[in-house]
């Protein structure tokens, strides 16, 4: 068996250089002829342990993706659904395996992945439980640095500002939320809609934010409906005349609400929904909303995994926030 003494003898360097060339130590001081003579010694004497499996033939790496949602759960929101396949599409062109688990953490087959990318709400106490599995570790729609975590996330802070200011130059003060709560993957924490942080301060700092304009409940299509005729039953004539819903299932459900009481949007009430899913034009009228780039997500989740792969002792946490767009379509002026 090739050993990396045998490796040093030939390159006339000690095994712990040659050891931290091999594992690709940049902040070892030699010189690039150094370095690819130590790779050409390993390739010619046959050592392969400093090779990724993915570098040796015929044993490609795996990534494993857990969808925080069950199975029947994704197909009723196409926002993380459209998340996950674009991750896939882009593991598979880098020549990985993929291993897919539904809303199940504790399967077996997460333990045999190379890395893994998990989408969705987690808790610190799942975070730490997934991380002892993996180093190579990525969250995707939900802001995880602060926690050591690789994650890519939307811009909500300004995606909300753009609805707002969109309102606001039409002349509109009196605008109303239907905001979204979610828990975290095991229930254990009620999770803050981060779109309504941002609209209440950017309100209250232009003295127009009204608690009574603000409705919350689960992000569903029939919480969208109640939420909506809450808003209709309470406020009566006093119902704003511009809502921004949290998204699109909320926002269907809420544009039905409108529809049986006869309120006219875009006319009485205007409407500018969130993520831009395909639903958002298939209904009447066509839902403006904020267009969230999900597919290019899944790849950067990819790309963070990939980097962790190849390059694993020169790797820290980081986060990639992806902007996003407004769209305007017929539920707005």
């Amino acid at each position: 068996m090739v050993t990396l003494k045998d490796i040093a003898q030939k390159t006339n360097l000690s095994t712990t250089t040659v050891s931290r060339v091999l594992k690709e130590d940049t902040s070892l001081s030699v010189s690039p002829d150094t370095r690819q003579k130590v790779f050409t010694i390993a390739k010619q004497l046959g050592y392969t342990k400093h090779l990724t499996k993915q570098l040796i033939e015929g044993v490609p790496q795996k990534i494993g993706i857990l969808q925080w949602y069950t199975e029947s759960k994704e197909l009723d929101d196409l926002y993380y659904y459209s998340i996950r396949i674009s991750l896939e599409q882009r593991a598979l062109e880098l020549g990985y395996d993929i291993v897919r688990c539904f809303h199940d953490s504790n399967s077996p087959l997460l333990k045999e992945v190379d890395a893994l990318i998990a989408i969705g709400k987690f808790s610190q106490q799942q975070m730490k439980e997934l991380a002892s599995l993996h180093k190579q570790l990525v969250f995707v729609d939900f802001d995880t640095l602060a926690e050591g975590f690789s994650c890519v996330t939307t811009d909500f802070n300004r995606s909300v500002i753009q609805v707002l200011d969109h309102y606001l130059e039409q002349g509109i003060t009196e605008i109303g939320m239907i905001a979204g709560q979610e828990e975290t993957y095991d229930k254990e924490m009620i999770l803050l809609d981060p779109r309504l942080r941002t609209f209440k301060q950017y309100l209250a700092d232009c003295d127009l934010y009204h608690e009574r304009f603000v409705f919350t409940g689960p992000f569903t299509s029939q919480s969208g409906y109640q939420l909506m005729k809450e808003a209709i039953e309470t406020l009566k004539e006093e119902l704003p005349t511009a809502f921004f819903i949290a998204n699109d299932n909320l926002a269907v459900g809420a544009l039905r609400a409108l529809q049986e009481a006869q309120i006219a949007v875009p006319n009485r009430v205007q409407v500018i929904t969130f993520n831009d899913t395909p639903i958002a034009k298939q209904v009447y009228p066509a839902l403006s909303s904020i267009t969230v780039f999900t597919e290019e997500m899944g790849i950067q989740a990819v790309e963070l995994v990939d980097a962790m792969l190849k390059k694993p002792n020169n790797y820290h946490p980081r986060m990639v926030k992806l902007g996003t767009q407004l769209t305007l379509r017929d539920s707005s002026l």
